[in-house]
């Protein structure tokens, strides 16, 4: 069993385990913050190399990420492959080239006549096992190249759909132009290509404005820890005499 370091373990009984077991970490990303960010930070406090995420969370979105440090690592991708839950906000009637508000608004549209029940029924269409084309800003790989570096370049990306799962969509709340919802979903579920296929469904487009994810399997963001809690437990103070480096 991976020691996990969140807000319901002992970070001193985790360091002690971490130089012979490795160990992981429930992180609470911040928004503007990228995978990468939060591993390059947890790379510094612990002062160790072998360190990596189990699943990318886009800079806008927030919550639970799952670092894997030493032995760990060798978990990443069985934490890849969990179950995941998001808790999104969706606004229609306009689009963007990266389907969230990363980029600006193009092609707005009336969306008027739109009742929430037609909007019910569409996410409904989306519950069970389908082809998802990803978004063209994804980090899938196009000729050596990720995609979102060719679509940054204006250049045209047809990347091949990919079979997902959506177990349920929950707790719809409609305030036009605002659609809000928790999703649990399957391994390579591209949440900005659901909110960009229910906006063609509908004909009124759509784009992500806000992205939480609540869940990675059982593992909870409330459990998680934050980057500046995890700097204040991790500091010298609580483990100068622990052996991170043996």
């Amino acid at each position: 069993m991976i020691p996990i370091l969140s807000r319901k373990t002992d970070v001193r009984a985790w360091l002690e385990r971490l130089p012979c077991e490795g160990g992981a970490i429930l992180v609470d990303k911040q928004q503007r913050w990228t995978s990468f960010d939060v591993v390059a930070k947890l790379r510094r406090l612990l002062g160790v190399k072998k360190i990596g995420h189990a699943g990318t969370l886009d800079p806008i979105a927030t919550g639970l990420l799952i670092v894997c440090i030493r032995r760990a690592t060798k978990q990443v991708d069985a934490f890849q492959a969990l179950d995941k839950e998001y808790r999104v906000e969706i606004k229609l009637g306009a689009r963007t080239e990266s389907d969230d508000a990363e980029t600006p608004e193009y092609e707005t549209t009336p969306i008027e006549h739109l009742e929430p029940q037609m909007i019910v029924a569409a996410l409904d269409r989306f519950i069970g096992t389908f082809e998802q084309i990803p978004p063209a800003y994804s980090a899938v790989h196009v000729s050596g190249k990720r995609s979102y570096q060719l679509a940054r370049q204006g250049r045209a990306v047809a990347l091949p759909p990919r079979t997902v799962t959506v177990h349920a969509i929950e707790g719809i709340e409609i305030t036009l132009p605002l659609v809000r919802f928790t999703v649990r979903c399957s391994k390579g579920t591209y949440i900005r290509a659901l909110a960009r296929d229910l906006g063609n469904v509908l004909g009124v487009g759509a784009y992500v404005t806000a992205l939480r994810r609540t869940a990675i399997g059982n593992y909870r963001v409330e459990d998680a820890l934050t980057i500046e809690e995890l700097a204040t437990l991790l500091s010298e103070g609580n483990h100068a005499d622990v052996p991170l480096h043996r």
